[in-house]
């Protein structure tokens, strides 16, 4: 008998049969018929030309024969299944390459980055941060976290998260802020390029607000950063930083949060959606999105929308 004239389907009816000693039941096992199943059986015993149940009014009897056909078909089925998996675990494997900004790697990835580690052990993950857009096709880079208001239309894209600003500021002048006239007193610290303390301004009413002075630099994280040491107060998404706001290292004075109008996206090339280690990852996004442990004090992440 030729590999190829195998009767997997038969074999299989057999063995299932032979567990629960009804066609019946295993033919709710399989999801096909019961005439299907006694069919299949049949075919093997002629084939066979051996008798493999007995029969019975109230079930089947398997026989000598098939009881020795039992353990080695067993064996056989639990082999190909142990390959498949094997299989199926190094498709999903390999270095996974993200791209991402330092404040959301810090801010939000790195904190629950263990979580994706367990659910995807075989995965690894190479993070490299950059304030510059990646070019995926020269860039050895699977996918990547974008701030932006919207994707390039030929990515695939899911948004994970609304931006929302809101001013944060170290204990320094944690107390020196009880209402919105304090900020005149206060030097502010903002980003090099696309200042946002502007939008948060203007959102609140203040859109010919003159700051007493103003500290740049070029990354959120090193901002809020330098308001925690007491450089001034900076603006930014509370939802990045959580534990610093939860241990009392960094402080929300006033309850104004206001959308900036960009939003944090995964992003990758229409050719890598498909591949297990992408999906695995954006699908662990999503769902670590949805989870409580996404939520924090006043803010509550945005649930995540494709386009």
């Amino acid at each position: 008998m030729s590999r190829s004239q195998l009767p997997l389907n038969a074999l299989r009816a057999f063995e299932a049969a032979a567990r629960h000693a009804s066609f019946t039941h295993a033919a709710e096992e399989l999801h096909v018929t019961q005439a299907a199943v006694s069919h299949q059986v049949k075919a093997l015993e002629e084939r066979l030309g051996v008798a493999l149940f007995v029969r019975r009014p109230r079930g089947l009897e398997i026989t000598s024969e098939g009881e020795a056909l039992l353990p080695d078909l067993r064996d056989a089925f639990d082999r190909m299944t142990n390959a498949l998996e094997r299989v199926g675990r190094k498709a999903n494997s390999g270095t996974l390459n993200v791209s991402l900004v330092t404040t959301f790697a810090l801010g939000w990835l790195v904190p629950r980055l263990h979580r994706f580690q367990a659910k995807h052990p075989e995965i690894e993950v190479r993070m490299t941060t950059s304030q510059k857009r990646v070019d995926f096709a020269r860039e050895d880079v699977d996918c990547a976290i974008r701030f932006t208001v919207q994707p390039e239309p030929e990515l695939h894209a899911t948004r994970l998260f609304s931006d929302v600003l809101t001013p944060l500021c170290g204990k320094r002048y944690h107390d020196k802020l009880k209402t919105l006239d304090d900020l005149k007193r206060v030097p502010f610290i903002d980003m090099t390029h696309d200042p946002e303390w502007p939008i948060w301004l203007r959102a609140v009413g203040l859109g010919d607000f003159k700051p007493k002075r103003v500290l740049t630099f070029d990354s959120t994280m090193i901002a809020v950063e330098a308001a925690m040491e007491g450089a001034g107060v900076a603006v930014g998404p509370p939802q990045l930083f959580r534990e610093e706001l939860s241990v009392g290292r960094l402080f929300q004075p006033f309850e104004q949060i206001v959308d900036s109008g960009k939003a944090w996206w995964f992003v990758c090339p229409p050719a890598s959606v498909s591949r297990p280690k992408t999906k695995a990852f954006e699908e662990w996004l999503v769902e670590e999105l949805a989870a409580p442990q996404a939520r924090t004090g006043r803010q509550a992440a945005a649930p995540a929308a494709r386009r």
